[in-house]
């Protein structure tokens, strides 16, 4: 997802640029069909904030922004201090910063089980460290940000649930042990991009699957209007 003014070395990389598009739409538009939870937080009356790192935010936004409950999926950055709050700084990968998305929801309408559960199954690969699909570093890393010691217990017991099952094949590499991290919203020109620019070939290739993906494996949850930052900001979200 790195946005790269290195135009001589693009030119020398032409020939595997070619290539990259059948690499990445191979690696990124697989989704698993997975059970959900056994253990799940009960449903409040107010509003909940969950907290994903999956690989690049603009895919993850797009899924949840086209989820029902969703009130509001912003793109940020987390696990790291506010002074590296930056996507120059991040895209270093030595902030410790993960790209991440501030999930809020109705829990009455899709319950934080149901949010790890289209998490794992198709808004990226939890078995991939410190990378997803074409991108690499540890601010593409797999991690839930806990908001609540209910959140821990929910996400850990599901990992194990996942892992005993071996649905995935390989062991789950996604981090929880994060306490208290801080989220920072990214950049405005972060917001709604795969809403805002579907024929980026990076959105086509690598994210726009995932949506498809969510509204074949998950029919009772997908709406075909994407809930988007713009959107949420209107109604006070």
């Amino acid at each position: 997802m790195r946005l790269s003014n290195a135009l001589g070395l693009s030119i020398l990389l032409l020939p595997v640029l070619a290539l990259l598009p059948l690499i990445t739409a191979r690696s990124e538009s697989v989704a698993v069909r997975i059970d959900p939870p056994a253990l799940d937080e009960p449903a409040g009356e107010g509003l909940e904030t969950a907290v994903l790192a999956g690989g690049c935010f603009w895919g993850v936004q797009a899924v949840y922004q086209h989820a029902k409950g969703v009130r509001n999926a912003v793109s940020g950055y987390a696990g790291g201090d506010a002074k590296d709050a930056n996507y120059q700084a991040v895209s270093y990968g030595r902030t410790r910063h993960a790209e991440a998305v501030r999930v809020t929801f109705d829990p009455r309408v899709t319950s934080y089980g149901k949010i790890l559960q289209i998490f794992f199954s198709v808004a990226h690969d939890p078995t991939q460290l410190n990378r997803q699909g074409p991108d690499f570093g540890t601010q593409y890393r797999s991690e839930i940000f806990a908001q609540s010691e209910a959140q821990r217990r929910v996400a850990k017991a599901y990992i194990a649930q996942l892992d005993t099952t071996r649905v995935f094949g390989k062991p789950i590499v996604t981090k929880t042990d994060t306490d208290k991290a801080a989220f920072y919203p990214a950049e405005d020109y972060h917001q709604d991009y795969a809403t805002n620019n579907p024929n980026h070939p990076y959105i086509a290739i690598n994210d726009r699957p995932k949506v498809e993906h969510l509204k074949a494996l998950f029919p009772d949850v997908y709406s075909a209007t994407p809930m988007t930052v713009a959107t949420a900001k209107t109604a006070g979200h």
